[in-house]
């Protein structure tokens, strides 16, 4: 079995080599994962926003990934971007906001996972990244 799977915009499956994919669906976690990303940066309290209003594939459970779920998409043999191109085409080689809060200022500050090297931090939540948003699987 293959790690991911596309899906189209009704989340039926596709072949690897479709390149008309809205979504992709983790086989390992059961998570699905909103294949493009947000087209600007955002601040953190603008990604919790966005994610909120969105409705792909028609669901409305739409949410950040905590850390550990979206540094699970990490590819740790690639660079520039640090993820799978084939499932995740426009991911870009910088950072990408996750829920998880930063324990010592959970107000001030949140987690992120760059993908240009595949790393993990925390910063201000006034800073502007990127966001993928994720759901539950069936």
């Amino acid at each position: 079995m293959t790690r991911f799977t596309k899906l189209d915009g009704q989340g039926n499956d596709l072949p690897a080599s479709a390149a008309d994919h809205v979504a992709v669906r983790d086989n390992t976690t059961g998570l699905i994962w909103q294949a493009g990303d947000s087209e600007k940066r955002l601040t953190h309290a603008q990604a919790l926003a966005q994610v909120k209003k969105s409705r792909l594939l028609g669901k409305k459970d739409w949410r950040l990934p905590t850390v550990e779920e979206l540094f699970l998409l990490v590819d740790r043999t690639k660079m520039d971007p640090a993820i799978n191109k084939v499932f995740f085409s426009t991911c870009k080689s910088s950072w990408y906001w996750t829920s998880t809060r930063y324990a010592a200022s959970p107000a001030d500050y949140a987690w992120f996972v760059g993908f240009a090297n595949g790393y993990s931090a925390w910063c201000t939540r006034g800073y502007d990244y990127y966001v993928r948003a994720v759901r539950p699987g069936q």
